[in-house]
């Protein structure tokens, strides 16, 4: 199908995908380590898709643990040319209410105990996140989320946190008044990774509750939470379904397809060439 094949990271409450056509589970052995779980490959109606449970199937990982570079190479290594993430968040705004979708076009990251990057000393690059998400496959992806009757907010700023415990009442305070919209625990540095492996990245962020600051809410309970997910799940699912239909033409090129042609910064005699051997599958284009 044009050359398009799909991977979906699905977030809490969302641990697989039915309707696959030729659907195997498929371990994957990386550089950085083991993914999530296994990855889910398959073809919906066409599409080529692989589908990585964040937290693992049965969500036996916190945010903190997930290796979100394994998870991003591992789905570079089986022929993802794009990436949407799912996740659950908390919403920071009066006007975005539990239930919705949100799907985001900028970050904060204020997640503090995670490997950030692929590159690193002996081989340097910087890449530019002035704008974190792929505009075209956010757009398809806020078009199949009204196509289910969700109600879509496009463009978002997502506060990410390291948790895993959620916001005290000042945190909350503080993040509304940097303009946040949403706050989740997940997407960093998954999207940074995404970009230094030239895979346009996507975020729908599903909100499953209000934050801490709304005064006359009661404080966020994983009971509620997961009451919300469920239905918020059912509408992602629906989400994906309607994908192939939107993605049937040919894929033309990104410019994240080639963001590091400009990015490399290190000297091809200074580099470690056992780093260059572990970015094999992330940066082998250029490298």
């Amino acid at each position: 199908m044009g050359g398009w094949m799909l991977g979906v990271i699905g977030g809490s409450g969302l641990y697989e995908i039915e309707g696959l056509e030729g659907a195997a589970w498929a371990k994957v052995e990386t550089p950085w380590g083991d993914p999530s779980d296994e990855i889910l490959t398959g073809e919906l109606n066409g599409l080529r898709l692989a589908f990585l449970p964040r937290h693992g199937r049965g969500h036996p990982l916190p945010p903190t643990a997930i290796n979100a570079r394994a998870n991003i190479d591992a789905l570079k290594r089986l022929g993802c040319t794009d990436v949407l993430s799912l996740s659950a968040v908390g919403s920071l705004r009066e006007t975005i209410a539990p239930g919705a979708f949100v799907v985001v076009d900028q970050y904060i990251d204020r997640t503090f105990a995670r490997e950030k990057s692929f590159f690193g000393p002996g081989l340097v690059a910087h890449v530019s996140m002035a704008h974190p998400v792929c505009p075209r496959l956010s757009g398809f992806a806020a078009d199949a989320a009204e196509a289910v009757g969700a109600t879509v907010v496009r463009g978002g700023v997502y506060l990410a946190m390291e948790g895993p415990q959620f916001s005290s009442k000042a945190e909350s305070e503080m993040y509304r008044a940097w303009g946040c919209d949403v706050i989740g625990m997940t997407n960093m540095p998954e999207a940074k990774l995404a970009r230094e492996a030239e895979l346009p990245y996507a975020s729908v962020a599903m909100v499953t509750d209000y934050d801490a600051w709304r005064e006359d809410t009661a404080p966020v309970e994983v009971a509620q939470i997961i009451a919300v997910l469920n239905a918020n799940a059912d509408k992602a699912r629906g989400l994906i379904a309607r994908l192939p239909a939107l993605l049937a033409g040919e894929r033309a090129p990104s410019p994240i397809d080639t963001c590091l042609d400009a990015a490399i910064i290190t000297a091809p005699a200074a580099r470690d060439p056992r780093l260059a051997a572990k970015l094999d599958v992330v940066a082998g284009r250029v490298l």
